[in-house]
């Protein structure tokens, strides 16, 4: 038992089959990431039980919804799920309003969840109650989606890439309703996603999928700065790490974060002293030098001492991690600044960082 969700499918098809076991958080957002083609929305659809595994096991804090060895399997319109697809999937014939209350209708009538106005709250949806699906802009259906899914008071939510069909300003203005839900929301959430940044955004654990099998689950920074993982981030292969704004610099119009690292500095925030932050630092933003520069154009310079280096799919480069008093940096390298630093775990340099995406 326990706060945990628990998962394991086999189902094969022609050509493919989804292989999975595995064991997630009761709480918060896990993405289950991979290239179009390794098993996202087949797990996501089995954990629906859209898809059956004769032989699948599916339970969600203490709940056993399928057990294939003793039998049980709840249907789909049985499970205490929301489902938002990458289409909104609105009653065209209703109002807002009704589609919300379609939600309602849904849910068991004694469960605990989200109330009317709550959802309405959380998702500024209030001004768009009387409208019909047909005069709302993609991200306005999508976050009538989301309250309608919160409405049948789930005890899991699933998101199917929410935002691949939107975009990038639609995007951008669905990722904050999505991260108010994360930190108010006390059930899991999985989250099937291709892209990088929203993984590194929203989730808190991250299931790496590949030809229908999980290739790593675990905490979200501690997966992304793993290095016997290349090929699934190819370009993308980076770090998140958590700081806090520490001061602003109106003058060099900066704001400096510190973090267990050290301290690095981004374009000036609106953001308050002490606000905690995620940020993303891509290994190819970062170089390598074993003395300290004070005269290059880098401003953002951390102690480091070499982990592990890893082989990429380009043979000219490899992914080196290092750890930055207990925060793990990726720098990826050409193969030749390798060999010309000696550059070999136990090693301790200076990560010179180029660029750093602040989240959200």
């Amino acid at each position: 038992m326990g706060n945990k969700l628990r998962l394991r499918f086999n189902i094969s098809y022609p050509g493919f089959a989804l292989d999975v076991d595995l064991e997630l958080p009761g709480r918060g957002i896990t993405a289950l990431f991979g290239h179009s083609g390794s098993g996202k929305t087949t797990c996501l659809r089995a954990v629906a039980g859209l898809e059956r595994a004769a032989d699948g096991y599916l339970e969600v804090n203490g709940e056993v919804w399928q057990d294939g060895g003793k039998g049980t399997f709840v249907p789909t319109h049985r499970r205490a799920l929301g489902y938002v697809f990458q289409e909104a999937s609105l009653f065209s014939h209703l109002s807002v309003r009704d589609n919300l209350n379609y939600g309602l209708k849904r849910s068991a009538a004694k469960a605990q969840g989200v109330r009317f106005e709550q959802a309405v709250e959380w998702l500024d949806i209030a001004a768009l109650l009387g409208r019909r699906p047909e005069h709302l802009s993609g991200g306005e259906r999508q976050r009538v989606a989301i309250a309608r899914a919160l409405l049948s008071k789930p005890r899991l939510l699933l998101f199917d890439e929410p935002l691949a069909a939107l975009d990038l300003k639609r995007k951008a203005e669905i990722l904050p309703y999505l991260e108010r839900l994360h930190d108010t929301l006390d059930i899991p959430m999985l989250y099937v996603s291709h892209s990088p940044d929203e993984v590194a955004r929203l989730a808190d654990h991250l299931v790496l999928l590949a030809e229908g099998k999980a290739v790593a689950s675990g905490p979200l920074q501690e997966t992304l700065a793993r290095i016997d993982l290349p090929a699934v981030f190819a370009d993308d292969a980076g770090v998140v790490i958590d700081a806090v704004i520490g001061g602003h610099d109106d003058n060099d119009h900066l704001s400096r974060l510190d973090f267990a690292g050290g301290t690095i500095y981004v374009s000036r925030q609106a953001k308050p002293l002490g606000r905690n932050v995620r940020c993303r630092i891509h290994a190819r933003d970062v170089s390598l030098n074993l003395e300290h520069m004070d005269n290059s154009s880098i401003l953002n310079i951390i102690r480091a001492n070499v982990v592990a280096v890893a082989d990429t799919d380009n043979p000219a480069n490899v992914l080196v991690r290092l750890d930055a008093a207990g925060t793990p940096l990726l720098a990826r390298i050409t193969r030749r600044s390798l060999q010309h630093l000696a550059i070999r775990p136990g090693v301790g340099l200076w990560a010179q960082i180029k660029a750093v995406a602040l989240l959200g």
